[in-house]
């Protein structure tokens, strides 16, 4: 695996590459670094180019700006010219549906996606997130402990759940994450050598 920093535009963008073939681009939830990612790169560098990346202010990504304020066009500008699987996990999963269709990315593939944000102040209820998942017009994988407590996503047209045994975090069975997602990858790869 080789650590870098690659310059886009202005930014210093830390980030890991491993592997060959289709490139799968990772990113970390909201309070991680490209670190997370080892034991998938691990597992999947074998077969595709694996790209697990600091988003602005994480890592050795440096912050340009208020890091919570960056929009999807700004995130997606990071990967432009990348033909990719955009994949995250948690607050990155998001990041990934928003961005795949400015990124142009081939597939989505979340990790414990956040469906049902915490009860705001007050107790009154925030509103699901389904919609971001539902303006994804590429197949998507979500992988989803079966006790996440943000929900389970509905599978859908384009949109495959896998249920593993665990909370959001994903850690209690990380083999089965890595088994379902290297099954659909495979599908995923399949069908785009059809069109």
């Amino acid at each position: 695996m080789s650590e870098s920093l690659l310059r886009v535009g202005a930014l210093d963008v830390g980030l890991d590459v491993d592997g060959a073939g289709s490139p799968v681009v990772l990113v970390h939830g909201g309070l991680g670094s490209r670190r997370l990612w080892a034991p998938q790169v691990a597992a999947l560098g074998g077969r595709y180019k694996i790209i697990a990346y600091d988003l602005r202010g994480h890592g050795d990504t440096r912050s340009q700006g208020r890091p919570h304020s960056y929009g999807p066009k700004l995130l997606a500008a990071d990967l432009e010219g990348l033909a990719l699987i955009a994949g995250g996990r948690s607050a990155g999963a998001r990041v990934a549906c928003r961005t795949a269709a400015t990124t142009g990315a081939r597939a989505v593939l979340c990790l414990a996606f956040p469906l049902q944000p915490p009860r705001r102040a007050g107790g009154k209820q925030s509103p699901s997130r389904l919609d971001e998942l539902d303006g994804v017009a590429v197949p998507t994988l979500l992988v989803q402990g079966e006790g996440d407590q943000f929900g389970m996503p509905p599978a859908g047209p384009q949109r495959t759940v896998a249920r593993v045994a665990g909370s959001h975090s994903l850690h209690s069975d990380r083999e089965a994450v890595v088994d379902a997602v290297a099954a659909w990858l495979a599908d995923v790869d399949l069908a785009r050598s059809y069109s």
